[in-house]
């Protein structure tokens, strides 16, 4: 199965289990957009990064796996080949899950960006609302044809480069450097110590989802 090439039955196996996050392709996407910005996080900053986000500490094998993930990510959207491909589950699989899969992995590039960049420059906001658009596609049973096969192709290839556009001519900072780990200061600072925000940079970035 192509799920063995792409790695996505590594990853199935190792973070399906992540009750914070919706799916590994929503993990995929987020450390998508993470890398859109920052340069590739090292073991250490993935654990601060995941700690953040209220998710329990990974095992040796799949912290590997992510920060391996990250580096090839950070290489493939800094070349010119456009080969970037999101983590998705391959057509063995029902047209209902890889829409849902290519939903989540919109929803995580946008979290993922929001996270880390903190805000959004004027000539991405629409690349943003394009990711949200998709990660809000819900899928009937009428869509199950050759037409919503098309319709799910398209999609994909509408999407796929975005993080390439986000990624462009933006200079890469380290993950310190970031709103997200600088959440994370806060979050081990005493209680009395840690400035109110009125929303999180999570809600913000959040997409409207199905419910």
């Amino acid at each position: 199965m192509q799920d063995d090439i792409s790695g996505w039955t590594e990853w199935h196996r190792n973070f399906s289990s992540i009750e914070e996050i919706s799916s590994p392709s929503e993990l995929h996407g987020l450390l998508t957009g993470i890398v859109c910005v920052t340069q590739a996080p090292s073991s250490e900053e993935w654990l601060q990064i995941l700690e953040t986000l209220d998710v329990s500490e990974l095992d040796a094998e799949a912290l590997e796996l992510l920060t391996g993930e990250a580096e090839d990510i950070f290489h493939a959207l800094s070349e010119d080949e456009l080969d970037y491909l999101p983590l998705l589950p391959d057509d063995e699989h029902t047209l209902s899950e890889r829409v849902q899969a290519l939903a989540d992995w919109c929803a995580g590039v946008v979290l993922g960006f929001g996270l880390a960049s903190g805000h959004i420059r004027q000539d991405e906001v629409e690349l943003i609302e394009h990711l949200q658009d998709v990660a809000a596609v819900e899928f009937e049973d009428s869509d199950d044809d050759a037409e919503g096969e098309e319709s799910y192709q398209e999609l994909y290839e509408f999407v796929r480069l975005i993080p390439v556009s986000l990624s462009l001519g933006r200079k890469k900072v380290g993950v310190e450097e970031t709103p997200l780990l600088q959440q994370f200061g806060q979050k081990n600072q005493p209680n009395d110590a840690a400035p109110t925000e009125p929303q999180s940079v999570v809600e913000i970035f959040s997409p409207k989802r199905p419910s």
